[in-house]
């Protein structure tokens, strides 16, 4: 029996039961990843008024997942990674805030965004679930992770309380 087209992309939807056994190849639902929202509403609700992120952004070559990767083990700082998407609004929400915080803790901390559908690997190896997604990154290893938006104040309280505990 020929393994259908979600099995070949996501062995993991079909072994953990996301899709049925008997599900048509055809079907709408095989299409999208599940960190990807169907393309004609996407188009719908993108809203052309919404701030471009100004942050870095890695993962810009084919290397992606590599170069990635290497600035997590290579980095002095630690690294928190934003991981996100065009169409969700508390990502965007999120933005000026990032902004705030790559600028207030410039000497301790180094801020990166990740746009998970045009990076599907890097979002599936770090199991992202959730949009907006931040897992901050120490001497190469994930440290913490939180998810959802949240005010500067307390954005940046739980950041510093995550790298004083682990020092």
């Amino acid at each position: 029996m020929a393994m259908n087209l979600m099995a070949a992309a996501n062995p993991r939807a079909i072994a953990c039961g996301a899709f049925p056994a008997s599900a048509s190849a055809n079907s709408k639902l095989l299409q999208f990843s599940s960190l990807q929202f169907p393309l004609g509403l996407r188009n719908q609700r993108r809203n052309p008024t919404l701030r471009r992120r100004g942050l870095s952004l890695v993962a810009s070559s084919e290397h992606s997942a590599s170069s990635f990767h290497e600035l997590l083990r290579n980095s002095e700082k630690p690294v928190l990674v934003d991981f996100y998407a065009t169409w969700c609004g508390p990502c965007q929400f999120m933005v000026p805030i990032l902004e705030e915080v790559s600028t207030s803790m410039e000497d301790k901390l180094q801020v990166v965004t990740i746009e998970t559908e045009k990076h599907p690997l890097i979002a599936d190896k770090y199991e992202i679930t959730a949009l907006p997604t931040f897992i901050l990154f120490k001497d190469g290893k994930p440290c913490d992770r939180f998810e959802g938006a949240m005010a500067a104040d307390k954005f940046i309280r739980r950041i510093e309380t995550s790298l004083k505990d682990n020092q």
